[in-house]
């Protein structure tokens, strides 16, 4: 299964129009930052995320550069989420996108 990436300002758009944002990043990481209303996803609370929100809701997965969350991206699509996407350039494109470095 292909994974889809999308860039910040598309992922900034989806955001708008209600879709969820997971970050991967270790919990020091997202402690220090975050996408706004980001829910941190770890082996221990993933499978309860995964059984409690709606497959059928557009998902933005966030890590470190774009890489894992490729990976992770996948791994929602193989349980059920319809369209789990992957921000390319991760955290740090957001908060560059965010700041106005584009």
């Amino acid at each position: 299964m292909s994974v889809i990436r999308i860039n910040a300002e598309q992922a900034s758009a989806m955001l708008a129009d209600g879709a969820l944002v997971v970050d991967i990043r270790d919990a020091h990481s997202f402690a220090a930052g975050a996408i706004e209303g980001a829910v941190h996803i770890t082996a221990d609370n993933v499978d309860e995320f995964i059984a409690s929100n709606n497959p059928a809701k557009p998902l933005i997965v966030c890590c470190y550069h774009g890489n894992a969350s490729q990976g992770a991206a996948a791994y929602f699509s193989e349980n059920g989420f319809l369209q789990a996407c992957s921000l390319d350039g991760g955290f740090e494109a957001w908060k560059e996108f965010q700041e106005g470095g584009w």
